[in-house]
């Protein structure tokens, strides 16, 4: 399996799109083949970052999620007003 955690770090002004456009891809990706999990987390102790942790059945899955119009979409739209983190590992 194959998990990613994507850390973004947006500033309140930006917060509430960010939230709404990585809502949109946790429940657009979850209806996919091969998603395991996708969640959205807040930090607790800092206002401006979120995580998105994702976990895949494996490399396949995860290429055809990252090949999907939805993906594109909402990942520009994170990636136009934030700053995106990613961590990926293999267990």
């Amino acid at each position: 399996m194959i998990r990613i955690n994507v850390f973004i770090s947006a500033d309140e002004a930006v917060r509430a799109k960010v939230i709404e456009s990585a809502s949109a891809l946790t429940a657009a990706s979850l209806k996919e083949e091969g998603c395991i999990a996708y969640d959205i987390f807040e930090s607790s102790t800092r206002k401006n970052v979120l995580m998105i942790c994702e976990t895949w059945q494996d490399e396949a899955h995860l290429a055809v999620h990252q090949a999907t119009e939805h993906f594109k979409k909402y990942v520009g739209e994170i990636e136009a007003v934030a700053q995106m983190k990613i961590e990926s590992f293999n267990f």
